[in-house]
C-alpha cells in the first residue's frame, strides 16, 4: 500500500511524501503507482519548468520513497501571492485526486494530512 502524508502550515497544504509501492500489480504493471507518480511529476515538473520555482525533492526509487516540499506555497517564501496561491492549489488539487482514487482504491492508497513546521 502506498502512503501519502501531505505536509500544512497554518492550513496551507506545502508539500507531501509517499511511502512503499501500492501492491496492485507487479512492477511496471501497477496502474495506481503509475498514476501516483504521473501526478507527482506533474506537480514537480509545473513548478519547476512552467513556473520556475525551485522545488526540494527527493527520490528513491528502490524504496519507492518520495518526498516533495515547495516553500513557495507558504506565505513567508512566496515570491508573489499568484505563485502562492497556484503551488498550494495544485498540491491540494493533488490531495483531493487521490481521495478521489481511494474510492476505487482503497486497499491500496492511505491518505493523511500533517499540520507540520517546514525545515
Amino acid at each position: 500500500m502506498t502512503k501519502v502524508v501531505f505536509y500544512k502550515r497554518h492550513g496551507v497544504f506545502y508539500g507531501f511524501e509517499e511511502r512503499d509501492h501500492a501492491g496492485y500489480a507487479e512492477f511496471g504493471e501497477d496502474i495506481v503507482c503509475s498514476a501516483i507518480t504521473a501526478m507527482t511529476m506533474l506537480i514537480v515538473n509545473t513548478c519547476e519548468t512552467a513556473w520556475g520555482i525551485d522545488v526540494d525533492y527527493k527520490i528513491d526509487e528502490d524504496a519507492a520513497n518520495i518526498r516533495v516540499v515547495i516553500k513557495e506555497a507558504l506565505p513567508e517564501f512566496a515570491s508573489s501571492n499568484e505563485k502562492q496561491y497556484a503551488v498550494s492549489g495544485l498540491i491540494k488539487g493533488y490531495y483531493y485526486q487521490l481521495m478521489d482514487l481511494i474510492e476505487d482504491y482503497s486497499d491500496f492508497i492511505d491518505v493523511d494530512v500533517e499540520e507540520k513546521p517546514i525545515r
